[in-house]
């Protein structure tokens, strides 16, 4: 004996709402896309949905992905899907939902908010060359490993480079003025690199620069962020500077080689801290050694820059710095990188990936401020 109808359609109603909507990770009927969805006499589910965007590049997925929950439901037959798309009005008031406010609101930064627990780390190095954008990446995809939902801001506007390294191809997609980053990885990523045209250079001033950093933080919708690491430009220029304006509760990550030329750069990069107030988590030593087929080490760079600058900055700063880790140099991180898929992905059980896997795991266990905090202390009594 059949199910009843209204069972079925409850059912269905069901399966629906474990669809998440792929840019957004959030169930689709939640978010106001699904307009009905029917089931006719002969077991065939009619499923209208409404894309926040004509041409959605993950319409094929959301076909697939509703397509096998609701064929799952006993009594359905088959199942056809028209897609439409929002209005104007419908955009709004996703918008509105997503924000938590009014659509006319202005936008602010998530993570700069009182109630935030999104820790966020700037990934600095005091020059070029040092490998600060691979080990941001290969962090971000340690972490979102770990489980923790992980976002990356490219803030290194003249020399992106890190939607290649994840494997992020993908276009934002806009509704109305918010900003849905792609994902890669389980990480969701922004960089000006997805709104230039080719490999084109971008020429901007400061003020360009700041601008473009608050879009990236208040514009796009990051949902709730375990974590959020951004991949600075080497120095402290203006970039460094308006990270330390927007998230004041940011904390540096200092990237650094070997040697002693640019551990005393790097220094001078962790030394921003004392200006703009920040804390100093941590060095990180990269391309520390060359493991070589015997199983000893050539030391192609010197040693002790990263431990170094770990002290050096404890001195200057007043506060311990610690050396979270020292990651061996290995063609296979640049060859991972190029392909766009990390190196803690590709191979886990690399010593390089052990290592960066080690500092995630140090990054990710980090004790929690008590600021704020209700204790739940209650007084004594006589």
């Amino acid at each position: 004996m059949s199910a009843p109808v209204s069972t079925v359609e409850d059912a269905i109603q069901a399966a629906l709402a474990t669809v998440n909507d792929p840019e957004i990770r959030r169930p689709i009927t939640e978010l106001g896309m699904v307009r009905s969805a029917t089931i006719g006499a002969d077991g065939v589910v009619r499923v209208e949905l409404l894309l926040t965007v004509a041409g959605c590049p993950l319409k094929d997925k959301l076909r697939t992905d509703i397509t096998a929950a609701v064929a799952a439901v006993p009594g359905v037959a088959g199942v056809e899907i028209d897609f439409g798309v929002m209005s104007p009005e419908q955009r709004q008031s996703l918008q509105a939902q997503l924000r938590g406010g009014g659509a006319s609101e202005e936008p602010v930064i998530p993570f700069a908010q009182p109630g935030s627990r999104t820790r966020v780390y700037a990934v600095a190095s005091g020059k070029g060359g040092v490998g600060k954008s691979s080990v941001t990446v290969n962090l971000a995809a340690a972490l979102a490993a770990r489980g923790l939902s992980v976002g990356v801001v490219d803030a290194d506007i003249y020399g992106h480079s890190v939607p290649r390294m994840l494997g992020a191809d993908g276009r934002p997609t806009r509704v109305e003025d918010m900003i849905m980053p792609p994902q890669s990885h389980g990480v969701k990523v922004i960089s000006i690199g997805m709104f230039t045209s080719g490999n084109a250079a971008v020429v901007w001033r400061g003020p360009m620069l700041h601008r473009a950093l608050q879009q990236f933080l208040a514009d796009v919708y990051w949902g709730d962020l375990d974590v959020l690491l951004l991949d600075l430009p080497p120095g402290t220029g203006d970039v460094a500077i308006s990270l330390a304006q927007l998230l004041p509760n940011s904390e540096i990550l200092i990237v650094t080689t070997p040697q002693t030329a640019a551990a005393e750069v790097a220094e001078r990069a962790g030394a921003i801290a004392l200006q703009t107030h920040q804390r100093v988590v941590g060095v990180i030593e990269n391309m520390s050694w060359l493991e070589l087929p015997d199983g000893s080490r050539m030391e192609i760079f010197g040693a002790g820059g990263g431990a170094a600058v770990a002290e050096s900055l404890s001195r200057t700063i007043g506060a311990q710095v610690p050396l979270l880790g020292q990651i061996p140099l290995d063609t296979r991180v640049r060859e991972a990188g190029d392909a766009g898929n990390p190196i803690v992905l590709a191979e886990p059980e690399s010593p390089a990936a052990r290592a960066l896997g080690g500092v995630a795991d140090r990054l990710a266990l980090r004790r929690e401020s008590l600021l704020g905090k209700p204790l739940g202390l209650k007084p004594a009594g006589r």
